[in-house]
């Protein structure tokens, strides 16, 4: 083909099929596949756009000059070639970049496991050494405690000899106690024995003369009895004489105060019995019984039904009849009025008064 003819196909081919336009879309694309690339392997991935629209302007195709095919190469083949290359290396260096970056994760969670195994370690070194304060604590509060029981044992040893030392002295205290108070012992039943015997010889010798003074009382009080007896059989008879006119007197007073109390009795039942009026529903066997007390002039001072014969009316007629009089006939005698008509009681029956 001559230079006329590679002129007319480079002015008759469209635009966008050109060299230059087809090398500015692999540069393109291949910037995008980088980008994408990236983006995949970025730890802070945004998913990219639906869609990428790119609009190339390119100058308006100028008219190639004409050269022979032996001196002008393919320019499109070798622009391809060098971008394949270019590609290839950009996916090296994308490999290298994401070798980089999973040995850069490796390495940093290497140092996050690291860190936790070293948390770790000094969690159970902070541990242990809490657990061995606190065994070390414990230790020291069983010695405290084992030092406590000794200090506690010693006390009380100590005490228990200050205490057996007390006794011991007590005991020998007791004990010349005990001594001295049986040498006084022994000195009183002497003092004792002495004084028995001097006792002894004394009351012989009182026991002699109180014999001497009871043998004399005894001839004494004989010849008083004598007399007494003489004198009390004098006195009986006239103590006996006394005691019967006494008592005549008091016959001959009791016949009097029952001779006057019953006529003043008869005197009362009389003034009742014309003060009562009984109702006419009363019958010959209706009996009412009241306790009368008295003033020693007479009056009345009070009076209480004792025995109700069941008719209201028949009891109600004997306490009016009762309280109707102003003055009862009563002795002037006290001892007569004290006897038998300071308090006494009467019985109302429409036959009898008594």
């Amino acid at each position: 083909m001559n230079g006329r003819e590679r002129d007319q196909n480079n002015a008759g081919t469209p635009a966008w099929k050109s060299p230059v336009a087809v090398s500015v879309g692999l540069h393109l694309l291949i910037l995008v596949i980088a980008i994408s690339g990236w983006s995949w392997s970025s730890s802070n991935y945004e998913p990219p756009p639906r869609s990428i629209s790119a609009r190339l302007i390119s100058p308006e195709p100028r008219p190639a000059p004409a050269v022979t095919e032996v001196d002008q190469p393919d320019e499109a083949e070798q622009r391809l070639v060098e971008d394949r290359k270019l590609l290839e290396q950009q996916r090296e260096a994308e490999q290298q970049r994401k070798a980089e970056e999973q040995k850069k994760k490796q390495e940093a969670d290497a140092r996050v496991q690291q860190q936790a195994e070293q948390k770790r370690e000094e969690q159970a070194q902070e541990k242990a050494l809490v657990q061995a304060e606190k065994q070390k604590q414990a230790q020291a509060a069983e010695a405290a405690k084992l030092k406590a029981d000794a200090e506690a044992k010693e006390q009380a040893r100590q005490k228990a000899e200050q205490q057996a030392e007390r006794q011991r002295q007590e005991a020998e205290r007791k004990a010349e106690e005990q001594k001295q108070l049986e040498e006084q012992r022994k000195k009183a039943e002497a003092e004792r024995q002495k004084r028995e015997k001097q006792a002894q010889e004394q009351a012989e010798q009182e026991r002699v003369e109180a014999e001497r003074k009871r043998q004399e009382a005894e001839r004494r009080l004989r010849e008083q009895n004598l007399k007494a007896l003489a004198q009390q059989a004098t006195d009986a008879e006239a103590d006996q004489a006394r005691k019967s006119q006494q008592a005549a007197a008091a016959r001959a007073r009791e016949a009097q105060m029952l001779t006057d109390a019953e006529k003043y009795q008869a005197l009362i039942r009389e003034s009742l019995s014309r003060a009562w009026y009984p109702p006419s529903s009363a019958t010959e066997e209706t009996t009412a019984r009241l306790q009368i007390s008295l003033l020693p002039t007479g009056e009345l001072v009070n009076v209480t039904l004792v025995r109700g014969s069941g008719n209201t009316a028949f009891d109600n007629s004997a306490l009016s009849a009762v309280r109707s009089l102003n003055r009862y006939p009563v002795p002037k005698d006290r001892d007569t009025f004290d006897s038998y008509f300071r308090q006494f009681t009467i019985e109302f029956n429409p036959s009898r008064l008594r």
